[in-house]
Parts: C-alpha cells; sequence; structure tokens
C-alpha cells in the first residue's frame, strides 16, 4: 500500500515561517505530480501548491511569493517551505500524490492523513 507521511505543521506566530514534509512509500515507480492542499474549519479543501515530476509548479494565489514547493523524486517527498506566515494560513495542510504508478497498480492518488498549521496573531 502506498503511504503519505507528513511532518512538520505546529504553531508559529504571524510573519514567521514552518517547513512541511511528506514522504511517500510503497514500491513506488513513478508519481506525476505531489502537492499540498488545505483545509481550514468550515471551508473547503483548497489547491495550495503542487509540482509535477519535470518541475512545474503551480500556486494558490494567496501564497505566491509566501511559499515555496520543492520535490526530490529519487526520494519521493515533497516540502512546502512557508514564509511569512498569516493567520489566514491556518488549516489542516494534506499532502497529495496524483497518478501513482506502484506496483499495486496505477494511476492512483493518495493523500497523507494531514498536519495542522496554526498562524496566531
Amino acid at each position: 500500500q502506498v503511504q503519505l507521511v507528513e511532518s512538520g505543521g505546529g504553531l508559529v506566530q504571524a510573519g514567521g515561517s514552518l517547513r512541511l514534509s511528506c514522504a511517500a512509500s510503497g514500491s513506488i515507480f513513478r508519481i506525476r505530480a505531489m502537492g499540498w492542499y488545505r483545509q481550514a474549519p468550515g471551508k473547503q479543501r483548497e489547491l495550495v501548491a503542487a509540482i509535477t515530476s519535470g518541475g512545474n509548479t503551480n500556486y494558490a494565489d494567496s501564497v505566491k511569493g509566501r511559499f515555496t514547493i520543492s520535490r526530490d523524486n529519487a526520494k519521493n517527498t515533497v516540502r512546502l517551505q512557508m514564509n511569512s506566515l498569516k493567520p489566514a494560513d491556518t488549516a489542516v495542510y494534506y499532502c497529495n500524490a496524483r497518478d501513482v504508478y506502484s506496483g499495486y497498480g496505477g494511476p492512483d492518488d493518495y493523500w497523507g492523513q494531514g498536519t495542522q498549521v496554526t498562524v496566531s496573531s
């Protein structure tokens, strides 16, 4: 079974920084895209940032210039560096792996368990 394990969430003051990491494991051959989504209380889950295996990136307008996504294809890991954090960034952040080809078949999509990011004012 393919699993995504996240780390790096926590509590930070406005203006501070956090880095989220996600590692995918489980007989993986290829992952087309990896990304981060977030869901705040009472709101829908939204895309924060995504990156393809070729390095193409996509960011939500609300985080452009503040967040940076990076990926290690060989290790099947993705990171999200979050700077200049705002209280509006408070949410549960989920790692996503899209179009995964593994020993279990594919393409399949997988999600991490989520990690809480809280930004205090």
